[in-house]
């Protein structure tokens, strides 16, 4: 069933703004290698922030800074068309890199040390931008409302200076209310295991719900010769990673999707001494909300137990994370609109879902959307790095491909 609420775009003037997004490439190329040679992590990212809302000042946007209760990183640009009527739709973009140390040997290659723009936020954001400028250009051409939301930290958390609770970018911009009102929401996000000029959409279920974990196991310090004296936090953590495969093998439900694995461990001094502290972290992936509160609540459990039984205690912090699963409706606008851009045989439906997480899962919670795959590998430039790698890069014709997908779903889609 169609939704009411949008007043179809003039076919003309509809594509004059694909047009004119056209004629935007060297500037998107130009702003996503400027990005690129200056990455910015989690929400350290006041020089990309900085460039995306002077560009939006200039375009005559209405533009709120410092957006986040919590660490107030994030940039909103709101443009309300001249028509009336309409709906209001978010656009999204992350700005923040990778701390990765750029193997690639181009001449904006990153110029900071461990540092790089390796999961493609950099085209996100020219490709966010560009839509902007489109809109801007043209807006007395369309109803309703846009925000376009520019979002930090995406690719981790931090521990809240509020409340100390570990916050991705996205749930940051969330409390601060950028969702209300809000129709529909939509992300772009390049993917090289897809060829530039095709885009991916997954009906359902896109990615699964990333959730990380750090536990802190104290015990008292002693030497080796005197066991009964201490309290040994590394048997402690030894005993919870014993507890934790388990219950992934033999209490979370197995037609669930889940998995689960320790990433990091920090314990001891010395070769011959107890270990007063030790640090375990890791990540669980799952899509149903059920299985992620259940491995939640295991690792509680488990984390109790292991530090009660040897005499010590605990500590265990969170950064929950949620699945991202597309509207229905949601996906079949973005299926028209990637055939309008790209042609009906570059859209390909995908089935399954990724067990990669993203942070975009927390405003499809709240607005029905769409996480959209922009496909930009290219075998024959060589292009074929997978993300979070040293050498990742796209092909930057799809730029253009990406302000044109987002013209299009804010302003080119009917209903009834």
């Amino acid at each position: 069933m169609r939704e009411t609420g949008i007043v179809r775009l003039g076919e003309e003037a509809l594509s004059e703004m694909l047009a004119f997004a056209g004629t935007l490439q060297d500037e998107l190329v130009a702003v996503r290698r400027d990005l690129h040679r200056h990455p910015e992590l989690l929400y350290s990212t006041d020089r990309t922030a900085g460039i995306v809302a002077q560009l939006l000042e200039e375009w005559g946007i209405d533009v709120r800074l410092d957006v986040g209760p919590h660490f107030g990183k994030g940039v909103v640009g709101v443009l309300r068309g001249g028509l009336e009527g309409g709906r209001t739709i978010v656009l999204r973009a992350d700005m923040d890199a990778l701390p990765i140390s750029e193997l690639n040997d181009f001449d904006y290659k990153s110029s900071v040390d461990g540092v790089m723009h390796a999961c493609g936020h950099d085209a996100h954001t020219a490709m966010l931008l560009g839509a902007a400028k489109t809109l801007a250009a043209y807006r007395e051409s369309f109803a309703g409302e846009i925000r376009f939301v520019f979002q930090p930290a995406e690719e981790g958390a931090l521990p809240s200076p509020l409340d100390g609770r570990l916050l991705s970018g996205g749930r940051d911009l969330l409390e601060a209310g950028i969702l209300e009102g809000v129709d529909r929401c939509y992300a772009l996000h390049v993917w090289p295991e897809l060829e530039a000029g095709t885009l991916g959409i997954h009906s359902h279920y896109a990615m699964a719900a990333s959730s990380h974990f750090h536990v802190t196991f104290h015990g008292r310090n002693g030497h080796h010769s005197t066991p009964h004296l201490a309290v040994d936090a590394i048997q402690m953590t030894a005993a919870f990673i014993a507890a934790v495969n388990s219950m992934m093998a033999n209490h979370i439900d197995p037609l669930e999707q889940a998995v689960l694995a320790f990433g990091t461990l920090r314990a001891g001094t010395v070769i011959n001494a107890i270990a007063e502290q030790s640090v375990i972290t890791g990540t669980f992936r799952a899509f149903g909300k059920t299985t992620v509160a259940a491995i939640k609540g295991g690792l509680e459990r488990h984390a109790q137990a292991a530090s009660l039984s040897y005499g010590g205690s605990f500590e265990i912090v969170f950064r929950e994370g949620i699945a991202v699963v597309n509207d229905e409706q949601a996906v079949y606008d973005v299926v028209r609109a990637g055939a309008a851009v790209l042609g009906q045989e570059k859209v390909i439906q995908l089935h399954a879902p990724s067990l990669a997480g993203e942070d975009f899962g927390w405003y499809l919670d709240r607005v029905p959307g769409a996480f959209i795959l922009l496909g930009c590998g290219n075998e024959e430039l060589g292009i074929r790095e997978g993300l979070h790698t040293p050498k990742f890069n796209l092909d930057e014709a799809v730029l253009v491909h990406g302000v044109r997908l987002f013209v299009q779903l804010a302003a080119g889609i009917e209903t009834a």
